[in-house]
C-alpha cells in the first residue's frame, strides 16, 4: 500500500494578465521504502509538486484542486494536520541552502531549535543530536563549527547543514529538492549514501526532485517526468532512462553529458537549435574577434588566502587557511577547470582572481599585470570589464529590487555610458535570448523565475560587458540537463568565435570533462595535480583525483 498518494493536484499562479498553471492534474503514489525521482527542466513544476504537498505554496499562488494522503491522513482536509507534520513527519531539504538558513543564528541553534521543537529532549540532547548530525552529512569539526553562522560555510557544507536539519526529526516522509546541487561527488555520494541508507532503515518514502540524471540512475527507483507542469511519463528507473516512450523524456536523457567519452557539443534533441545559434550569432557580431595568441591570459603565483574568525589579534588560532601556496596560469583561449570537494579553496580562488578576495599573499597576473597590486580605481575598472563572473547562487547575486532589465543594463551603462537607450534595449533582448529567455522577462523581477531561469540572468548580465576571461563558478550547478546542454553550447560558441577565456568551476566532473582543456584538483586549499583533461581521467595521478571519478555519478551504470 502507497505511504503518499498525490491525486489530481494542481497548482495554480492567478497574475495580473494571465492565469500560470504550475502543476496540472499530478497524480503520484510513493511507497515507504522507495525513493522516486522527479525530473524534469527548470520551471516544469517539480518544486511546485513537491512544496504543494505541505502547501508550502506562496501568494498568489494556490493549491486549486487535489488531495494529498499520507497514511490514511489526507493532510490538506486541515491546515493543521499540515503544519503539525511538517518538519516533523515530512522532512524538507531545499535548494537553495542560503535562503533556507537563518542567517543571525548558529547552526546549531537553529538544529537545537528544530529538534526541541518536535522531540521530547532537552538541550544537552538536542546539543549532542546536532554535533552527531552535522558529522553524518560530512562536515568536519562538527564541534566547532557547531558554533559556526551560515555565512561561515561554504556553498556545499551549508546545504549538508540543510539536510541534517531535514533529518533531525526522524521523518517518515523526506522531500528533497535538488539536495546535491551544490556539492562535490565526494559527499554527494556520501549524502545519497545515506540517503538511501536511511530510506531502508528507517522505511522512509523519499521524493527526489533533481536535473542530475546520473544521481536518479544511481539513487531512485522509479521516475517521473514533468513538462510545464504536466506529467509526461512515470515507470521504473531502468526502463524510463533506457526505453524512455515520451519524446521530451528522450531529449532528457540523450542531454545528459556522458562520463566516459569527450563530445564536440552538447546534445539538444528537442530544441536544437536554430534560434540558440541564430541568437548566438547576434552577441557574438557585436565583439571584435580576437586573434589566438598561445600565451598565458592569467598567471596564478604563490597564491594564499586565511580568513581570521578574530579581526583584532594577529594569528588568531581561529585562522582557516582556504588557499595554500597555488600556482597555475589559464591560456587565453583555453577553458581551464577547477574541481575539489567544497571548502577546498575553489570559489575562494576565483573571488580573488575577480578581486572580491585580497590575497594574503601571492600574486595574479592578468594580461602581464600584476591586478593584486593595482590601487587606483579607475585603473581597475579596466580589468573588472575583462574578468567578469557567474556565481554559484543566481538569486543573491541578483538585486531582487531591480528588474530584469535594469540588472543587465547596469554594467553595461557603467562601461558605455553613451550608448543609446534603443542600442541599449536591443543588446538586452539579444543577451537574454541567447540564454532561452523571451523578451518578456526584461520587465519581471528575480523572485518571478525559477532557479535555472535566474542562472541564465545571471550569465546574461556576465556576458554584457564582453569579457576576455569568464570566471564560472558552478554555472549550470541550478540548471536540468536540457537547459545546461543548452547553456554550454552557447559557451563553446563564445569561446570558438571570439577566443574567451574561461575558468570553469564544477562538482559535476561529466561537465568539467566536456567543456575544459586542463584541468586543476584542489583538496584542502592545495593544488594536487593539473593536467590535461583526458589525460586526467584516462591516467589520473593523485589518490584523491583517482578518489573523485571513482564516486563520479554515471548514468552509464543504469545499462549494466
Amino acid at each position: 500500500m502507497s505511504f503518499l498518494k498525490i491525486n489530481n493536484l494542481s497548482v495554480d499562479y492567478q497574475m495580473r494578465k494571465e492565469t500560470v498553471h504550475a502543476a496540472k492534474n499530478i497524480n503520484i503514489e510513493v511507497n515507504k521504502g522507495e525513493i522516486l525521482g522527479l525530473v524534469g527542466e527548470s520551471g516544469s513544476g517539480k518544486s511546485t509538486v513537491g512544496n504543494a504537498i505541505i502547501n508550502l505554496i506562496d501568494e498568489p499562488g494556490k493549491v486549486c484542486s487535489g488531495s494529498v494522503i499520507l497514511g490514511d491522513l489526507n493532510i490538506h482536509e486541515n491546515y493543521k494536520n499540515i503544519v503539525k507534520y511538517r518538519g516533523n513527519k515530512i522532512g524538507l531539504i531545499f535548494q537553495d541552502p542560503q535562503t533556507s538558513l537563518n542567517p543571525i543564528l548558529t547552526v546549531g541553534e537553529q538544529l537545537i531549535e528544530t529538534i526541541q521543537t518536535h522531540l521530547n529532549l532537552n538541550k544537552d540532547e538536542a546539543r549532542n543530536k546536532s554535533i552527531s548530525l552535522l558529522k553524518e552529512v560530512g562536515i568536519k569539526d562538527a564541534e566547532i563549527r557547531f558554533n559556526n553562522y551560515p555565512h561561515q560555510f561554504s556553498g556545499g557544507m551549508r546545504q549538508r547543514v540543510v539536510i541534517s536539519l531535514a533529518l533531525c526529526c526522524e521523518p517518515e516522509l523526506l522531500i528533497a529538492d535538488e539536495p546535491t546541487t551544490a556539492l562535490d561527488v565526494s559527499i554527494q555520494s556520501q549524502i545519497l549514501e545515506l540517503i538511501k541508507k536511511l530510506t531502508k532503515e528507517r522505511n522512509l518514502a523519499v521524493i527526489l526532485i533533481t536535473h542530475d540524471m546520473g544521481v536518479i540512475a544511481e539513487t531512485a527507483d522509479r521516475v517521473a517526468v514533468m513538462q510545464d507542469g504536466n506529467l509526461v511519463e512515470i515507470g521504473a528507473t531502468k526502463k524510463i532512462l533506457t526505453d524512455p516512450q515520451e519524446n521530451y523524456t528522450k531529449s532528457l536523457v540523450s542531454s545528459v553529458p556522458p562520463t566516459n567519452k569527450k563530445i564536440s557539443r552538447f546534445v539538444i534533441v528537442e530544441k536544437e537549435n536554430k534560434n540558440n545559434k541564430e541568437n548566438s550569432i547576434k552577441i557574438l557580431n557585436r565583439w571584435k574577434k580576437k586573434e589566438i595568441i598561445n600565451q598565458d591570459l592569467v598567471q596564478i603565483k604563490e597564491l594564499n588566502k586565511s580568513f581570521d574568525d578574530n579581526f583584532f589579534t594577529e594569528n588568531s588560532k581561529n585562522s582557516v587557511m582556504a588557499v595554500k601556496n597555488v600556482s597555475f596560469e589559464i591560456k587565453e583561449g583555453e577553458s581551464f577547470g577547477l574541481v575539489g570537494e567544497s571548502g577546498s579553496g575553489k570559489s575562494t580562488i576565483a573571488k580573488m582572481i575577480v578581486n572580491l578576495f585580497k590575497p594574503t599573499s601571492g600574486d595574479i597576473f592578468f594580461d602581464k599585470v600584476c591586478i593584486t597590486k593595482i590601487k587606483q580605481k579607475s585603473e581597475l575598472m579596466k580589468f573588472r570589464k575583462q574578468i567578469q563572473m557567474i556565481f554559484q547562487d543566481p538569486y543573491s547575486s541578483l538585486n531582487s529590487r531591480l528588474k530584469v532589465k535594469e540588472i543587465i543594463a547596469e554594467p553595461i551603462t557603467l562601461h558605455n555610458p553613451s550608448i543609446s537607450n534603443i542600442d541599449l534595449d536591443n543588446y538586452i533582448f539579444d543577451l537574454l535570448e541567447s540564454v532561452e529567455l523571451s523578451k518578456k522577462s526584461a520587465d519581471r523581477y528575480p523572485h518571478e523565475f525559477s532557479g535555472g531561469q535566474r542562472q541564465r540572468i545571471s550569465i546574461a548580465r556576465a556576458l554584457a560587458t564582453q569579457p576576455r576571461l569568464l570566471v564560472c563558478d558552478e554555472p549550470t550547478s541550478a540548471l536540468d540537463v536540457s537547459i545546461q546542454a543548452q547553456i554550454l553550447n552557447l559557451l563553446k560558441d563564445l569561446q570558438e568565435q571570439l577566443n574567451l577565456t574561461i575558468l570553469f568551476i564544477s562538482h559535476d566532473l561529466p561537465v568539467v570533462r566536456q567543456m575544459c582543456d586542463r584541468i586543476g584538483v584542489l583538496k584542502d586549499g592545495k593544488l594536487c595535480e593539473v593536467s590535461n583533461t583526458e589525460e586526467l581521467f584516462l591516467n589520473p595521478q593523485h589518490n584523491y583525483t583517482k578518489q573523485l571519478l571513482h564516486l563520479m555519478p554515471k548514468i552509464e551504470s543504469i545499462y549494466k
